[in-house]
C-alpha cells in the first residue's frame, strides 16, 4: 500500500471513528421518551391527540431546559389498535430505543397487553385513562381515574340529581367496561336499586348498526320509572350511537346519558344540539375556570396552530404524570428506574383544575370529580365538583378485592395487601 492510500485510509477510520464517538455523545445528551398511542385504527379518534399533547409538554419542558441539563427525545410509534403490537412496541421502545420511560395506552387491554412487558423489563408506563381499577403495577402509574374516581360518583350525581332509579349500563366488550359495570351493578344493588331495574348490554369496538339497540334503551326507559345510560362505550362506536340517540328521540330530559369516555374530542366530530344536556363525568374539562387550565389552551392552540383544536381530560392526566416524572427525576438526579420509582411516590404537581395533585403510594393520584352536560358547542357546562378523591385501585364492591390494598412503598412494596389475613398475594397484581 502506496504512503498515500495508508494515509487516506488512516485518515477514514478516524473519520469513522470520531463520528462514531460523536453519535454517542449526541445521544447520551438526549434522554429518550417512548409515546405510545394509535394513530391509525378505531381508538386513533382518541389517541392521536394525547400523542400530539406529549410531543408538545416534550417541547415546553426542552425549552425550561429539558431534564437533568440534557434535551427530551420523543420516540414515536403507532400500535394501530392491535392490543399484542402495542406489547412489539413497548418491548421495542425499552429494549431497542432505550426510552427513559413511557406514556401511552389507552384501552386496558392495551395496557394489560404491555404490563407484563413493563415488569419483565423494568421500565415505567405512565397511563393517562380512566379504567376499571383491579389491577396495581409497581411499573405503572395510573393518572386516568378509577372507578371511585369517575364511575360511582356519576351514579351518584343520576340518583340524587336526576332522579334515576333504571340503569343501562351499556359498553364496548373488552375488559374496562365489563369490569367497571361489575363494579357498578354490585354498587346500585348497594344502594337499593332493583336486580330488575338494571341492564347491561355489550357491542363489539367500531360497532355503528345503533338502531336496534337504541330502540331497546328506548323501551327500557318506557316503564315508568326515571331511566338513564351509564356509557362506557369506548373509541369510534361513540359517532353513530349519540347519532342515534338524536334520531330516535331521546333527549337529555327522557333518559339522559352519562359517557365516562366522551369528551371534548369525541364530540367535535358531532353535530351536538341533539345531545345538550346528557352527561360525561371527567376530572377535567376544557371549560375549567382556572389559570393554570387557560394556559394550558393557549399553549394547545399555539402548538397545534389551530384554535379550534379542543383539551380533554386525558391530556390533562398526562400533563400530570409527565409532570410528576419530571419532578422525580430532577430530585433522583437519574432517570433510573428504581430511583425513579422510589422518588416519585408523594410528589405533587400542579392540574389544570387550579389544585395539586399528588402520586399516592399505590400508584394513583388525587384528583376531582367533575360532572358536565353536553353544550351546543361542544363544551361542557360543569354542573357538580367534588373535592380531590384518592384513586382507589381495588375495588370495595367487589367480595375479591374490598380487602386489598397497594402500597408501593418499602419495605412493603405490594399491589395487593391482604388487611384481613395481613398477607400480601392471592390476587394478581
Amino acid at each position: 500500500m502506496s504512503f498515500k492510500s495508508h494515509t487516506l485510509s488512516a485518515f477514514l477510520a478516524c473519520a469513522l471513528a470520531t463520528t462514531a464517538f460523536s453519535a454517542v455523545n449526541a445521544a447520551d445528551d438526549t434522554i429518550k421518551v417512548g409515546v405510545l398511542h394509535s394513530l391509525s385504527g378505531t381508538m386513533a379518534i382518541s389517541e392521536t391527540t394525547l400523542k400530539d399533547a406529549m410531543l408538545m409538554l416534550i417541547e415546553e419542558q426542552n425549552k425550561k431546559g429539558g431534564v437533568l441539563g440534557k434535551k427530551l427525545e420523543a420516540v414515536v410509534v403507532d400500535p394501530a389498535s392491535d392490543w399484542p403490537l402495542f406489547a412489539e412496541k413497548a418491548r421495542e421502545l425499552i429494549s431497542v430505543d432505550k426510552v427513559a420511560a413511557v406514556f401511552g395506552c389507552w384501552t386496558s387491554s392495551s395496557r394489560k397487553s404491555v404490563l407484563p412487558v413493563f415488569e419483565e423489563l423494568n421500565s415505567i408506563l405512565f397511563y393517562p385513562v380512566q379504567y376499571e381499577g383491579e389491577e396495581s403495577s409497581r411499573n405503572i402509574f395510573y393518572t386516568g381515574a378509577a372507578p371511585n374516581q369517575q364511575a360511582i360518583p356519576a351514579v351518584d350525581y343520576l340518583m340524587a340529581n336526576e332522579g334515576v332509579e333504571r340503569f343501562v349500563l351499556e359498553g364496548t366488550d373488552y375488559v374496562y367496561p365489563r369490569t367497571t359495570n361489575k363494579i357498578l351493578e354490585a354498587y346500585l344493588i348497594s344502594k337499593g336499586v332493583a336486580k330488575e331495574d338494571i341492564i347491561v348490554n355489550y357491542t363489539p369496538f367500531g360497532f355503528s348498526d345503533w338502531q336496534t339497540e337504541v330502540a331497546k334503551i328506548k323501551e327500557f326507559g318506557s316503564a315508568g320509572k326515571k331511566t338513564a345510560v351509564v356509557s362506557t362505550i369506548n373509541g369510534d362506536a361513540n359517532v353513530p350511537f349519540y347519532k342515534e340517540l338524536g334520531n330516535q328521540g331521546i333527549k337529555a330530559t327522557d333518559i339522559p346519558v352519562v359517557a365516562f369516555s366522551v369528551g371534548e374530542e369525541e364530540l367535535a366530530g358531532l353535530d351536538t344540539k341533539p345531545l345538550v344536556g346528557h352527561l360525561a363525568a371527567w376530572n377535567y374539562f376544557q371549560s375549567v375556570d382556572a389559570p393554570a387550565n387557560a394556559e394550558f389552551i393557549k399553549q394547545w392552540h399555539a402548538y397545534t396552530k389551530n384554535d379550534k383544536r379542543v383539551t380533554n381530560d386525558p391530556m390533562e392526566a398526562a400533563y400530570i404524570g409527565f409532570s410528576a416524572w419530571v419532578k422525580a427525576v430532577e430530585a433522583a438526579g437519574t432517570t433510573d428506574t428504581d430511583a425513579v420509582l422510589d422518588t416519585i411516590i408523594g410528589t405533587s404537581v400542579p392540574n389544570l383544575s387550579g389544585g395539586y395533585s399528588t402520586v399516592m403510594p399505590n400508584h394513583h393520584i388525587t384528583k376531582p370529580v367533575l360532572i358536565g352536560e353536553i353544550q351546543g358547542d361542544g363544551q361542557f357546562e360543569i354542573v357538580q365538583q367534588t373535592p380531590q378523591v384518592v384513586g382507589d385501585e381495588w375495588s370495595d364492591f367487589l367480595p375479591d378485592s374490598k380487602d386489598l390494598i397497594s402500597d408501593w412503598r418499602k419495605p412493603m412494596s405490594c399491589g395487593n395487601f391482604n388487611v384481613a389475613t395481613g398477607k400480601c398475594g392471592g390476587k394478581g397484581s
